[in-house]
């Protein structure tokens, strides 16, 4: 693992959306080769999430051949609830960028049977590689 040390959150936002971008750019990503990306939620990714947004907006990287898995959800908060991670990512990452919806991953926080959301979300991830 490596450590990187940076001044402020502004330089750890940008040393991060540089890094996922950079990765994306490398794999080169197309049709039936879709680069795989887990993203957290919050306020501390969101700084990350912006720079990668201008990325996009200025041309330098796109999403199209990306699957994202989110790492969490809340648990019987509606989906449409602008608490819930599946609004929060949405409206400040999402809707942005030229993602294709079916390759955005967040668990559902109101399925019936929460292990079996689980399960059938590690397998998306199992196959998604």
């Amino acid at each position: 693992m490596r450590l990187v040390i940076l001044d402020d959150y502004d330089l750890a936002s940008e040393w991060a959306a540089k890094y996922i971008c950079n990765r994306i750019i490398q794999f080169k990503p197309s049709q039936g080769r879709y680069f795989t990306l887990g993203l957290p939620t919050g306020s501390t990714p969101f700084g990350c999430y912006k720079k990668l947004i201008e990325y996009h907006k200025n041309g330098d990287l796109s999403f199209k051949y990306v699957k994202t898995f989110n790492m969490d959800e809340y648990v019987g908060l509606p989906r449409n609830h602008p608490e819930s991670y599946h609004s929060y990512m949405w409206n400040n990452f999402f809707k942005h960028i030229d993602i294709d919806p079916n390759n955005a991953h967040i668990l559902d926080g109101n399925a019936l049977d929460l292990q079996a959301e689980c399960d059938a979300f590690e397998k998306k991830i199992e196959e998604a590689g």
